[in-house]
């Protein structure tokens, strides 16, 4: 393919089509943050959309996890999840996830530290692998919390990891 035809008004017209596909898939309104507001969604993959936030709200409820089941190699268990976090608290650059287990003591059994953050963004998501080897056990439940400086929980949400 020539460079000239790379750079044709249709080839250009496509890239910005998807551009502005994938931006606005990204988004989500205020009536949506509002009702998830300090929640840390678990899910398989990225959140669904509805024609409206009433539809939206009910299908994020309807694919949210509160059990996360992992998978065994070599004797260790691995746990992948997708998360999104509504943030109760915007301003952080550095957010710390940490899973505190679900019991009278609350120890902190393992965390993972997220850098880059967009400090202006009070909605947060991304992808989580993490394994027996880090701390987390199988068949434990864990508060799952997003911690900004100060120890300020933003986000978080109860999960059991089978």
């Amino acid at each position: 393919m020539s460079r000239s035809s790379l750079f044709s008004p249709r080839n250009l017209a496509i890239v910005a089509l998807l551009a502005a596909s994938a931006s606005a898939s990204a988004d989500v309104s205020q009536g949506v943050i509002s009702q998830f507001r300090g929640q840390l969604v678990v899910t398989k993959d990225d959140l669904p959309e509805g024609k409206n936030d009433k539809e939206t709200v009910s299908k994020i409820k309807a694919v949210q996890l509160h059990e996360v089941v992992g998978n065994t190699s070599e004797d260790v268990t691995h746990w992948h999840f997708h998360y999104t976090a509504f943030l109760s608290k915007t301003g952080a650059t550095s957010l710390k996830l940490e899973f505190v287990t679900d019991d009278k003591d609350k120890r902190l059994s393992a965390d993972k530290q997220l850098e880059g953050v967009d400090a202006k963004s009070n909605v947060l998501s991304g992808d989580i692998s993490i394994d027996e080897d880090e701390g987390l056990a199988k068949g434990k439940t864990y508060s799952v919390e997003l911690v900004a400086g100060g120890n300020t929980i933003v986000a978080k949400s109860t999960v059991t990891f089978k």
